[in-house]
């Protein structure tokens, strides 16, 4: 043990920078004593200014003994002392949090810690309090609840985030710096973001636009970045922190128990996480279209004995419950003061999850056209190891190097009704990612990131089906989603630059350069008839962005950002073959290319009110897709149908368009009243069209919300509205025009969304400073409806309900 400290002090001291005798300031949180980062630090006239680092320290030597020194952070109350008075603490600064802050120090927009302010791009955040009050079930719900992201379902156990026109494997999911998008990750509707435990979480981030600079491929609408609880270190011995709590929904009846334990020391910490979950089926409301309700089912017995059944409760969705569990393990080891070392495993798992959308879908008017169609347990596991080393000298000053591997496991179960043949397709993917991250601060007033990645999909993809009347039968090996075998490599480098011009300005640039290359083999057995055997594709992209953060006065924010994205094609682009909805299958494409998104982003804030207390945001952006992957029919050996599963289907592929636009904007209101009332609201539109003249699917329709928030000693009280626009059917994408069963049908007879809206409202209630009792209710007025896109009806009237204790 003594030996490898003294080499883990040895190390250390090897990339420590001289200091020489420079002053060197501290600044520390007055509540915690954590070092505060991001506080600037400037003279009266702003010829001077230097930021804290990550570990809250600002070299102040080239300020003058008699100057006033300004520190001031978003999160914190501004202060002015003389340098020379700042001797006497042994230039050490404690500064005290912000009351009411409406800004944040936010890690999405370039994986570093930043004052909201000097990020030109829109963000939201959730903090693990807003979490707390809100009680989602799911990660998608805490997306949802933000009232900025559009979520799509196709049954209870789903959830696909829509931003700015783009939705599935054009976002991008980051679980604690480590991205979640693997090779198969497809390109309708994916509900892996369900598997992130929304209890584990201490914070959510979303950065709008593209974001492929810092993350690559994939980042076209947006980043969701998930932060997991962080350990704790104590200087005065153990600390030790417990979380439990106990959920109810009414709606699905739905059963949660949660349990966390933080336990840590001066250099060790350990996190353990734990939670359960049961979802019954679904309820959906009373007042709404008929079209919507459930009037049947299929009643599975023993071998093919399928029957009919006529559903006593119709607002009961019948086959939408499922069950889902989530372990999280972190460990955290501070070597010296400027090394530490992190650990993460996280395993979640769910139980089948009926695909609800087409256990209604129907063969005629007396019969379903499944009795099984579901989702085998959705399993995602991750290990996750970063470095992270603070050691000022010429090539950096922080270092964080992450090693991951990323474990998943999906498959897909069907058999129509009345059919012996029960097919399954079981997909797997081994995810190796490795990321060297480096920050160096040029000057108080610049920094530079840079920094490589490399990330390695391998995918395995089996198929087979079985007779259920016949156990002796055995499995006979059928066609599989993808090539199994398949191989996915991605590597990248980027530089991102950061100048503080001035107090008041901040400039951010960067580029990134990323190499993605695919080998696919089909298994000539099932593709006899397929233009090409093998797929090897290498594609090269050069992204960059520039943005402006501008604060012209305390009360205003400007923000401007131009950036492009690229989404390399995937495995599941490429590659795929499989019923993507009734009536269509698709076949893979080699030729596919990646498309380039550019984009252009601007933000107006403006603050007001004798404290700033008030806050309006005014955003909108453009943006230009070129060579667009979207879903075309096309012809195989001269055919544009074929016989697929026993049904003649229109033969479909994704092809490069010639281009999309898309344009957008929202608008965020906050004003805080008084002591205890706080207003919000927010709307956002999303328009956009290919240049062949069809709408884009994932282009949502308008949607805003409205709160109305009493906060006073013990109590907090959140009454509020959600409202979602219509979509007609001249807005309508082809994709969707194929679903009729999901839809209603206008005065003429086209499909198209309808409006609706819910009234709901959220309380919490501290008993004492350890127990704290939450109620709400949902969908008060008890509505019946259906977002777009989704196959699920949402609940009716919900009551939620839980009690949360910490230790």
């Amino acid at each position: 043990m003594v030996t490898i400290r003294f080499y883990l002090i040895l190390f250390t001291l090897v990339f420590l920078g001289n200091q020489g005798f420079s002053q060197v300031l501290k600044v520390v949180d007055y509540a915690t004593k954590k070092p505060v980062s991001a506080v600037h630090i400037y003279n009266l006239d702003e010829s001077k200014s230097t930021i804290t680092d990550s570990l809250g320290s600002a070299d102040i030597s080239e300020f003058e003994d008699n100057e006033l020194l300004v520190f001031s952070h978003t999160s914190y109350t501004e202060v002015l002392f003389k340098k020379s008075d700042l001797y006497t603490s042994h230039y050490t600064l404690t500064l005290h949090p912000k009351v009411l802050n409406l800004d944040e120090f936010v890690m999405s927009a370039n994986k570093r810690g930043q004052a909201r302010e000097e990020v030109p791009n829109q963000m939201v955040t959730v903090s693990a309090k807003a979490i707390q009050l809100n009680d989602p079930q799911t990660a998608a719900d805490i997306l949802e609840q933000t009232g900025k992201i559009f979520v799509q379902k196709s049954q209870m156990g789903g959830g696909s985030p829509s931003i700015r026109g783009f939705s599935a494997n054009k976002v991008l999911i980051v679980v604690d710096g480590v991205r979640m998008n693997n090779a198969i990750f497809r390109g309708g509707n994916l509900q892996n973001v369900i598997s992130i435990d929304p209890n584990m979480l201490e914070k959510s981030e979303v950065v709008f636009g593209p974001g492929s600079v810092i993350y690559g491929s994939d980042a076209l609408g947006g980043v969701m970045n998930f932060q997991t609880i962080s350990p704790l270190f104590s200087d005065t011995g153990t600390v030790m922190k417990v979380n439990a709590f106990l959920r109810f929904s009414s709606a699905n009846n739905e059963g949660t128990p949660h349990f966390d334990f933080s336990i840590g020391k001066k250099n060790f910490s350990s996190v353990t996480s734990f939670t359960v979950s049961k979802f019954g089926d679904l309820k959906m409301g009373v007042n709404g279209p008929e079209e919507y309700l459930r009037p049947d089912y299929v009643n599975v017995t023993t071998g093919i004995k399928d029957e009919m059944m006529a559903n006593g409760n119709t607002q009961s969705q019948v086959f939408s419950g499922y069950k889902s569990g989530t372990l999280m393990q972190k460990f955290a080891f501070k070597a010296s003061e400027r090394l530490q070392f992190n650990y993460s495993f996280i395993y979640s798992t769910t139980s089948n999850i009926p695909r609800y959308d087409r256990l209604f879908q129907r063969k005629n008017a007396d019969t379903l056209k499944y009795a099984v169609w579901e989702y085998g347990p959705q399993n995602w596991m991750t290990n996750n190891l970063s470095v992270n080393l603070n050691s000022p000298n010429k090539l950096f000053d922080n270092l964080k190097i992450t090693l991951a591997h990323q474990f998943f496991k999906e498959s897909r179960i069907d058999r129509k009704f009345a059919e012996p043949t029960k097919r399954t397709r079981t997909e797997t993917v081994n995810m190796f990612s490795g990321n060297f991250d480096f920050d160096n601060e040029i000057s108080g007033r610049s920094a530079l990131f840079y920094g490589v990645e490399s990330v390695y999909n391998l995918v395995g993809s089996e198929g087979y089906s079985e007779q259920v009347d016949d156990s002796q039968a055995g499995k006979t090996a059928i066609q599989t989603r993808y090539p199994n075998g398949s191989k996915y490599w991605s590597n990248a480098a980027y530089i991102n630059i950061k100048i503080n011009q001035s107090v008041r300005n901040t400039v951010v640039f960067g580029l990134r350069y990323n190499h993605v290359k695919i080998h696919a083999e089909f298994d000539t057995a099932f593709y006899k008839n397929a233009e090409t055997t093998f797929i090897n594709q290498s594609t090269g992209a050069l992204t960059g962005s520039i943005g402006v953060a501008h604060r012209p006065t305390d009360k205003w924010q400007l923000n401007a950002n131009i950036s492009s994205g690229f989404k390399a094609p995937n495995i599941d682009d490429i590659a795929k073959v499989f019923d993507s909805e009734p009536g269509n299958v698709i076949v893979p494409n080699p030729d596919l290319k990646p498309e380039y998104l550019y984009s252009l982003d601007a933000l107006v804030a403006r603050k007001f009110g004798s404290k700033n207390q008030h806050k309006i945001e005014l955003s909108g952006f453009y943006s230009f897709l070129v060579d667009a992957m979207v879903r075309r029919n096309v012809q195989v050996n001269g055919q544009d149908s074929i016989f697929y599963d026993g049904d003649l289907s229109q033969v479909q592929s994704l092809v490069n368009t010639g281009s999309a636009n898309l344009v957008g904007g929202s608008i965020i209101f906050e004003a805080q009243l008084n002591k205890q009332f706080k207003v919000t609201a927010a709307g956002t539109y999303t328009y956009g069209k290919d240049n062949d003249g069809f709408y884009l699917r994932h282009a949502s329709p308008f949607f805003a919300n409205t709160h109305v928030i009493y906060s006073h000693k013990k109590i907090t009280v959140n009454m509020y509205v959600i409202y979602n626009g219509a979509l007609p059917n001249k807005r309508m994408a082809p994709s969707e025009l194929d679903k009729p069963h999901i839809y209603l049908t206008d005065e003429d007879g086209n499909l198209y969304s309808p409006q609706w809206y819910t009234l709901n409202l959220k309380s919490a209630f501290r008993a004492t400073e350890n127990v704290l009792f939450t109620l709400g209710v949902e969908n008060i007025t008890n509505q019946r409806y259906r977002p777009y896109s989704s196959g699920i009806v949402s609940p009716g009237i919900n009551f939620i309900g839980s009690v949360k204790a910490t230790f």
